[in-house]
């Protein structure tokens, strides 16, 4: 059974919206698209050429999957390590309204989001890997299918657009397996899903 790994570039107040240009997502007014860039560099790099060895499949939200069809079908380096992934591994999207994918090697789930992707994990010989899909990443948690979260929380704070973790998800506890910083100061963390969260009381000492 293949393992579902989320990778998810958060600003240090939560948001997550249009990390990769200017007009990428301008939903609600949102003028910071494209706040990655500037801190990226040789660290993050090979960070995320690092998660692209890995993937046997890709499960994307209906706009970043748009978003990615609209860009890397267009980059056909057989060498670029996340274009020759993306353009040449299955991809299946979470969409009630696609029906006719142009994308290469698209499949839609438009079911039952819990039984389709536990069916899509369990023919799946590796990582499943969700790209972006802040949305489809919270379902996902709720429904308990997440695995792995690979979270780069970069040093911008930009007070508008939508955030990863809304009020209502879905209480869950993590176990950090590993993290680093890069030289520009994003902290990258990954974590394996560990359930619910536990509880406790910091009592006074006795003699207080």
């Amino acid at each position: 059974m293949g393992k579902l790994v989320s990778t998810l570039f958060v600003t240090l107040d939560g948001v997550y919206q249009a990390p990769g240009g200017r007009e990428e997502d301008t939903r609600g007014g949102f003028e910071h698209g494209g706040w990655v860039f500037p801190l990226a560099d040789d660290d993050f790099g090979q960070f995320i050429n690092e998660v692209f060895t890995r993937p046997a499949a890709f499960l994307l939200g209906r706009r970043t999957y748009d978003i990615f069809a609209s860009y890397w079908p267009k980059v056909t380096d057989p060498a670029d390590p996340v274009a020759s992934k993306l353009n040449g591994l299955p991809k299946y999207v979470a969409s009630s309204t696609l029906t006719d994918p142009e994308w290469a090697g698209t499949g839609v789930i438009s079911g039952d989001l819990g039984k389709e992707v536990t069916a899509l994990k369990e023919r799946t010989d590796g990582e499943l890997q969700v790209h972006g899909s802040g949305a489809l990443v919270r379902s996902l948690l709720d429904l308990g299918l997440v695995d792995t979260l690979h979270l780069l929380t970069f040093p911008v704070v930009l007070g508008t657009g939508h955030r990863l973790f809304t009020e209502g998800i879905a209480p869950t506890a993590f176990r950090h397996t590993g993290g680093t910083v890069t030289g520009k100061g994003v902290a990258i963390n990954s974590y394996d899903v560990a359930g619910r969260p536990e509880y406790g009381t910091f009592d006074l000492p006795e003699n207080a």
